[in-house]
């Protein structure tokens, strides 16, 4: 069962990360475009790209460990899953909605609440885990 979950958090891991290189690719892309070497050059569409990538950066990594850490405890693989997806919906959703629409969006609401959800999930399985 360990083994299918360490599989199961290698799966969502490298999904995540994949996410972060594009939206680090993106950030890229757009400094290329306006001529950008730091910051954001007070650019909106490169302010919205640098911010998705820093924004997944803050919130992937502890779903990460989280992801492994619950393999290790013996969490189910569908848990595994079912966090993993639900961190990987969040994050891409709250990226779509701060690159393509400007200002309060719905996108970044759902993205965030999907990505809360995720940790706190996780979270409480870890200390549940932990404790038993």
């Amino acid at each position: 069962m360990t083994m299918v979950a360490i599989h199961a958090a290698s799966l969502w891991s490298g999904l995540l990360v994949l996410l972060l290189i594009t939206l680090s690719g993106l950030t890229v892309r757009r400094r290329r475009r306006h001529l950008v070497a730091f910051g954001d050059g007070g650019n909106d569409e490169l302010t919205s790209a640098s911010r998705a990538f820093g924004n997944a950066t803050e919130y992937v990594p502890a779903g990460l460990i989280a992801l492994v850490l619950l393999a290790l405890t013996g969490a189910p693989p569908a848990m595994i899953h079912a966090i993993g997806g639900t961190l990987l919906a969040g994050r891409l959703i709250h990226a779509v909605g701060l690159i393509f629409q400007k200002g309060p969006s719905l996108g970044r609401v759902a993205g965030m609440i999907l990505t809360y959800l995720a940790l706190l999930v996780a979270a409480l399985s870890l200390i549940a885990y932990g404790v038993l």
